[in-house]
């Protein structure tokens, strides 16, 4: 598979749109990409559904790159979007920004119809009218839902979303097809396996116990700590999606120009367990509130990575135990503990 050697001479002097530039998984794509040589145009409407200022710290790292330029835009303007493509000339798009969160969608579903749908779709058709050689997008393990299957495989039935959020992840997916079914539009969406790791969002459970383990408040353990998720961390995410973008998926057999690949880590995590190693890094016991189960949380996630180990190589290095250690110094660091 590619070395980083071969990434910087494939990305170098590309022309690369990065939406969500100021999210967590944005900033670290963006910052990878301006790293192997990439000319990176960053868009992001720098909303409040977590503290901005650390959207903004992000940012103020991006722009240190020359070859990086950012545009405060909201997706939902497609006229705004529409414009920015010829100016840049893109080679690939990278679609990360989203309403996130499961939860926050039961109260506030209007942020996700503009953002995750609206957004969505005038990001299909800035590429319909503006070619590019591959789009990569964001979509979510949550599009299982309540699978009794042990290990979730791209074709298994996703029909049956448990929360608005899922169900506009699963919109995209229909979305994407059609759109490199009708206009040839090389389009790959990843479904993303709860992400971790250093700048990550506050709104996270991890970010969350950290911050509440640290001032001494309660936690809430959902179904007493018997919940299994397949914790991906951040590195892991960057360097599958960067190699996943090299590959942009043909036309065959009829087939629209489109896949579908799960990028998880493939070992699911105890949610009990994981509190445990959160309060040993932190050298604090956390309060623990134990709780049922929360509307629109599913029991378990695991990623089948056998796809994307097929196409790329993909083998995540990195155990539960190290990641969230780098999390917890770069936390201590933020916090300034």
């Amino acid at each position: 598979m590619m070395s980083e050697h071969e990434l910087q001479k494939f990305f170098k002097g590309k022309s690369v749109l990065v939406t969500g530039v100021a999210g967590f998984i944005g900033y670290w794509v963006a910052e990878y990409l301006l790293w192997c040589g990439a000319k990176v145009v960053g868009i992001d409407n720098l909303n409040e559904y977590y503290d901005s200022q650390l959207k903004l710290s992000r940012l103020a790292l991006l722009e240190k790159h020359s070859h990086f330029v950012f545009r405060r835009l909201d997706l939902s303007d497609g006229a705004s979007l529409k414009a920015l493509f010829p100016e840049f000339d893109f080679d690939l798009v990278v679609h990360l920004a989203a309403q996130a969160g499961v939860r926050y969608s039961i109260d506030n579903p209007d942020a996700y119809t503009e953002s995750n749908l609206v957004g969505f779709m005038n990001i299909l058709e800035a590429c319909r009218d503006n070619p590019v050689d591959h789009l990569v997008y964001a979509s979510s393990s949550s599009v299982y839902g309540n699978s009794s299957e042990s290990m979730f495989t791209e074709e298994q039935a996703t029909d049956r979303p448990v929360s608005l959020y899922a169900a506009t992840k699963k919109a995209n997916e229909a979305l994407a097809y059609s759109y490199a079914h009708l206009y040839q539009i090389p389009t790959t969406g990843l479904r993303f396996f709860t992400v971790y790791g250093p700048m990550g969002r506050p709104d996270m459970a991890y970010f969350k116990f950290a911050e509440a383990i640290r001032q001494k408040k309660p936690i809430d353990i959902y179904n007493e700590g018997d919940l299994y998720r397949d914790f991906t961390y951040i590195d892991d995410i960057v360097d599958g999606l960067v190699k996943v973008a090299l590959k942009p998926p043909a036309a065959s057999g009829g087939n629209a120009p489109h896949r579908i690949l799960n990028i998880g880590n493939n070992k699911p995590v105890k949610l009990s367990y994981f509190v445990e190693l959160l309060e040993q890094l932190l050298g604090c016991a956390a309060v623990k509130n134990y709780v049922g189960m929360q509307a629109g949380d599913v029991y378990r996630t695991c990623a089948n990575i056998d796809r994307i180990h097929a196409l790329v190589g993909f083998t995540p290095a990195t155990p539960i135990e190290v990641g969230l250690e780098r999390f917890v110094e770069w936390f201590r660091e933020y916090r300034q503990l």
